[in-house]
């Protein structure tokens, strides 16, 4: 007869050894979290070829759990506006009809950027009047389409590099930083109920780029300008969430009368991923959403997209990936207990 300890052993030789075992364990839905935390929202990014997921979208809708959407690529300026002054709305207006089918709040993405621009903009012969032109018709075409249907604008995405100098894309490289005026005050006229924001990566950290940002937003509100927020956009890498200093660098601005919020968040992991990794993940997600909830002016936390699935990290990020609190195969990962834990005022 063979002992219990040796069929044990049997047994442990034919279960497949897998690595990120761990799941999801709470029932919160992840919006009414957000709610029950006084903020406006939890939400999620999502992109037009994702909507013929029947599994994808069945999650996607349930306003319970995502309250806000925001469109991937279907507001960018090459998927707005071609070409010059050829306009084509058929993405945005999609997102946003499921949107309003489902009671969520949508985050207009974005307005000018350095990126994802068509060449007719890119490679213009332009001077300071003519562009000026380009972007108040851009915004203004755009943002009066949507009126009325947008809570927030990232009206300039991205304008820093990471040592506090402004980027020298086709705008600064005509306008200096003009045109960052130019396009939120464009913006103000096209829908006056839109809150505008200036949107952009590693404001999480302390350095030149958070304290650009500052002085920038200072001066914009000493001549006026209409600026409402920002966005910390929240692309960790596993283990590098500060949340000191993401409540210090919120709270810069908070002070200053804006609103921020967590706009793009994600958090990559060094592959191939382990238990323990995912348990580090849960950690960073519970820590920027507990920054957000405590941060008074933090009105919400949007993760770029929910499922990695849909996630661009591997394709940018060679050799990560595994970003999202949900898997691919839409199961719900340790992640999604961080961010209802960080949601509640006890996270033990």
């Amino acid at each position: 007869m063979l002992s219990l300890a040796f069929l044990l052993f049997l047994a442990l030789l034919q279960t497949p050894v897998t690595q990120a075992s761990s799941s999801a364990t709470s029932t919160v839905a992840l919006n009414m979290a957000a709610e029950a935390a006084a903020k406006l929202y939890f939400g999620t990014a999502t992109d037009n070829p994702e909507l013929t997921d029947t599994s994808y979208v069945t999650i996607l809708k349930n306003t319970a759990m995502f309250g806000q959407l925001t469109p991937a690529n279907s507001m960018k300026w090459d998927a707005i506006e071609p070409e010059q002054n050829v306009f084509s709305f058929t993405g945005g207006d999609q997102i946003v009809t499921l949107a309003e089918a489902t009671g969520k709040i949508m985050r207009g993405h974005n307005l000018v950027w350095y990126s994802q621009l068509p060449n007719w903009v890119t490679y213009g012969s332009w001077t300071p009047e003519t562009l000026t032109s380009v972007i108040e018709t851009h915004v203004r075409t755009e943002v009066s389409h949507y009126a009325g249907k947008i809570y927030a604008w990232d009206v300039i995405n991205e304008p820093f590099n990471d040592d506090g100098t402004m980027r020298a894309d086709v705008f600064y490289s005509t306008l200096n930083t003009s045109y960052i005026s130019i396009a939120l005050r464009t913006a103000r006229a096209a829908d006056p109920k839109a809150k505008l924001y200036i949107n952009d990566y590693n404001l999480e950290y302390t350095g030149p780029k958070i304290d650009a940002m500052v002085r920038l937003v200072e001066d914009l509100l000493a001549a006026g300008v209409p600026i409402h927020g920002i966005g910390f956009q929240g692309h960790f890498i596993l283990g590098e969430v500060s949340p000191s200093q993401l409540q210090t660098n919120m709270e810069r601005f908070t002070a200053l009368g804006l609103e921020v919020a967590v706009t793009e968040l994600d958090v990559r992991i060094e592959l191939p991923v382990t238990d323990a990794d995912l348990e580090q993940q849960k950690a960073d997600y519970m820590s920027v959403v507990q920054t957000c909830r405590v941060v008074s002016g933090c009105v919400g936390v949007t993760v770029w997209d929910y499922t990695d699935k849909y996630s661009w990290i591997s394709s940018t990020f060679p050799g990560y990936g595994a970003a999202c609190p949900w898997d691919a195969n839409l199961d719900r990962k340790p992640a999604y207990d961080g961010i209802a834990m960080g949601f509640t005022e006890y996270t033990t």
